[in-house]
């Protein structure tokens, strides 16, 4: 379970809870991968918590020109 940021914070944010675990997880891999963070300090130590911390800072959004391709 989460205690910060809280799921509400993070649903205002992001439209549904499925695109907040989309965009989390996409970014998690990317920090797991090496790229360079958006923030200078986290309260989280796993890259999941980190990513939802971006979100809530309003750093980490959806690109609403971005469409998978199926």
């Amino acid at each position: 379970m989460i205690l910060y940021p809280s799921v509400d914070d993070l649903l205002k944010r992001v439209d549904s809870r499925y695109s907040l675990v989309m965009l989390a997880s996409k970014r998690a891999h990317e920090l797991d991968g090496g790229a360079v963070p958006m923030l200078n300090k986290y309260e989280s130590v796993k890259n999941v918590g980190k990513a939802l911390e971006e979100v809530v800072a309003d750093d980490l959004i959806i690109d609403p020109n971005e469409h998978e391709k199926v």
